[in-house]
């Protein structure tokens, strides 16, 4: 019996540690193309150099999802397969999946396999990746597996604060009339992930310091009562601090993990912004 925990890179973790021999991690990474190149979200992609062009440049920045024999590939040698994808809502990320499942299970009928979609990414996935490795690796079946990840989905929440928000409109991920204010006179874009998986708005937070605390509000009137927290930052180690420092000022046992946010993340949270996940209840 062998298991696989397989994400695509709207998760920011890269490997998984101390995993024992029977699971294994898999990370499928999209693709970000800026003009004429192609930048693949693996362990080796360069963000920096794709964060600098993108300030550089006035080509046109596009996203693309794994494709379904990517997915294919991640599921091989697995007999049990737990896949979480980006929000639906916002990619083909998750349709990839399903039709990769779709044919995995052709050649290996005996195989299971389900799908989650977060509704979410960044620090969010990051906490749905590490929760399946915690209740795989204490010999759960494959059943009470999904069941308890499905209802741990329910019990996690993402925020992001973001500085700029270009590539969102660009990309039709974001109203270009809201576009148009955030960054507009130090205008930070605090929100979360909707239900159905879309971006939505909570408040408008004039510089850094205010967003962090409408950050923090946010948590709090969501039902944050000093769970795990995955801060996911684009080169923002400030804002985590902050963050970080009045979280622990009520919760002073707080678990909280920061991580640097994969090509994909920091393609769309961009310079300064961060997309982080927090348990709820």
């Amino acid at each position: 019996m062998t298991w696989k925990i397989v994400a695509d890179s709207g998760c920011n973790l890269v490997t998984l540690d101390q995993l024992p021999a029977h699971v294994a991690f898999a990370r499928v990474p999209l693709t970000l193309q800026i003009g004429s190149q192609l930048f693949i979200d693996d362990e080796g992609m360069a963000i920096d150099e794709m964060l600098e062009l993108l300030k550089t440049t006035k080509a046109a920045a596009t996203s693309a999802c794994p494709s379904p024999d990517a997915y294919m590939k991640a599921f091989e040698g697995a007999d049990k397969i737990v896949v979480v994808t980006i929000t639906g809502a916002l990619s083909g990320s998750h349709n990839s999946a399903q039709l990769a499942k779709s044919m995995y299970l052709e050649d290996y009928p005996d195989a299971q396999i389900h799908i989650l979609d977060s509704l979410s990414a960044g620090g969010e996935m990051d906490l749905l990746v590490q929760k399946l490795q915690d209740l795989v690796v204490s010999g759960l079946s494959f059943d009470e597996v999904v069941a308890a990840i499905t209802a741990y989905q329910d019990k996690t929440k993402l925020i992001f604060a973001l500085a700029k928000v270009d590539n969102l409109v660009k990309n039709g991920r974001l109203n270009k009339v809201l576009g148009k204010v955030i960054g507009l006179l130090n205008i930070r874009m605090v929100g979360e992930a909707s239900a159905e998986g879309k971006l939505e708005l909570l408040q408008k937070a004039k510089g850094q310091k205010k967003s962090v605390s409408a950050s923090y509000d946010e948590m709090i009137k969501a039902g944050y009562q000093g769970g795990r927290v995955v801060i996911a930052h684009c080169r923002n180690d400030k804002i985590c601090q902050q963050l970080e420092e009045l979280i622990r000022q009520s919760y002073p046992q707080a678990e909280i993990q920061v991580v640097p946010t994969s090509g994909l993340c920091s393609f769309y949270a961009e310079e300064g912004g961060i997309l982080m996940g927090y348990e709820i209840g």
